[in-house]
């Protein structure tokens, strides 16, 4: 569920702040889940980034890039490896520790910086407390754009 974000109502606030585009409703997955299981979960629920939470730490992302051929598969030129979507591996072997996030009261802005500068196709959200709240993909930032888009031109029009 996204929320509808009011882009640019206001021309003297041009500040955006990550929370009005975010994703709320977000799926997560565990560092031990099975990375078949978890395949087929993003599939049915048709989404391509998964915050890996540890309880209640964030962990890592994982990418559907990254169930679908992981970047130790291919080591080197002359070197691959056999890769098979099971469960005999977990998330944990997948996915990126460390995850870079915004937070809620971070500038749109901020994020769009963040998935340009590192090629990320999402970026989990924190609140205050470093709690996961929200998932800001491009979509959501493509939607932001169109907003702001349609605000300027009823501004100029």
């Amino acid at each position: 569920m996204r929320d509808a974000g009011p882009a640019a109502d206001n021309e003297e606030n041009e500040y955006v702040r990550v929370s009005e585009y975010m994703t709320r409703k977000v799926l997560t997955a565990a560092p031990d889940d099975g990375v078949r299981e978890t395949f087929f979960r993003m599939r049915e629920a048709r989404i391509r980034h998964l915050p890996v939470l540890d309880g209640a730490q964030l962990v890592g992302m994982l990418s559907d890039r990254d169930l679908r051929r992981p970047d130790w598969v291919d080591e080197a030129p002359d070197l691959s490896h056999d890769y098979q979507l099971d469960d005999s591996l977990s998330v944990s072997d997948l996915m990126s520790h460390n995850p870079i996030a915004v937070h809620t009261y971070d500038d749109l802005s901020k994020a769009c910086a963040l998935i340009n500068t590192h090629g990320f196709g999402a970026l989990p959200v924190l609140d205050k407390g470093d709690h996961l709240v929200g998932i800001v993909t491009k979509a959501d930032l493509v939607r932001a754009f169109g907003q702001v888009l349609e605000a300027h031109h009823e501004h100029i029009g």
